[in-house]
C-alpha cells in the first residue's frame, strides 16, 4: 500500500512539475497575444500613411550613410547571429527616424528600413493614424528573421527593441495589415 502511495506522490509531483511549466507557456503565449493584440489596435486597414516626406528622406539618407547590413536571410550567418544583426539595425534606423521626426509616418518607416537593407516582404509596420484620424501614441515596425519577429517600438521619443516568436501564419501583428 505504501509503494502505491509513493508512486502516485511521485506521479503527482510530475503532473505539477509539468503543469507549471504548461502555465509559463501560456503566460508567455498570453503576452504574446496581448502584444500582438495591442499592435493590430495601432494598424488601420489598408496601411494609411501620414504626409512626411522630407523625414523620410532625411531618415533614408541617414540610414544609407550608414553601413547596410546584407539581407538578413542571406549570407552566412546562423539564425542568432542574423536575428542579432536584425535587431542593430532596426535600433539605429528608428533611432535615427525619431532623431529626424518624433512622430514619424508609416512611410517614413518603412522606406528607412527598407533603404537599410531590411526586406520589404517581411517587414510591417503599425499605421501613424487610427481609423478615426487621431495620432496614434506609439509606432511599431517588425521583421520576420527565421521563426522570430523583431519588433521595434517608438514611443514618446524613444526606441524600444525586442525579439518574439512568430505568429502561427508566419506573420508579427495581428489585424488588417497588408
Amino acid at each position: 500500500m505504501r509503494a502505491t502511495t509513493l508512486q502516485r506522490n511521485k506521479a503527482l509531483r510530475g503532473n505539477a512539475t509539468g503543469a507549471r511549466g504548461n502555465a509559463k507557456k501560456v503566460a508567455g503565449r498570453l503576452a504574446l497575444a496581448v502584444v500582438a493584440v495591442s499592435l493590430a489596435a495601432c494598424t488601420a486597414p489598408g496601411g494609411q500613411a501620414t504626409t512626411g516626406g522630407q523625414a523620410a528622406t532625411q531618415a533614408a539618407a541617414a540610414a544609407s550613410a550608414s553601413p547596410k547590413p546584407s539581407s538578413p536571410a542571406a549570407g552566412t550567418k546562423t539564425a542568432p547571429e542574423a536575428t542579432a544583426a536584425l535587431q542593430r539595425t532596426m535600433a539605429d534606423v528608428l533611432g535615427s527616424v525619431v532623431a529626424a521626426n518624433p512622430k514619424p509616418a508609416t512611410a517614413d518607416i518603412t522606406s528607412a528600413l527598407t533603404a537599410a537593407g531590411v526586406p520589404a516582404r517581411s517587414l510591417e509596420v503599425s499605421a501613424g493614424r487610427t481609423p478615426t484620424g487621431l495620432e496614434v501614441d506609439s509606432m511599431e515596425a517588425a521583421a520576420v528573421q527565421a521563426k522570430e519577429c523583431v519588433i521595434g517600438q517608438i514611443r514618446d521619443r524613444k526606441v524600444t527593441v525586442t525579439v518574439l516568436p512568430a505568429l502561427s501564419n508566419g506573420k508579427c501583428f495581428v489585424g488588417a495589415a497588408g
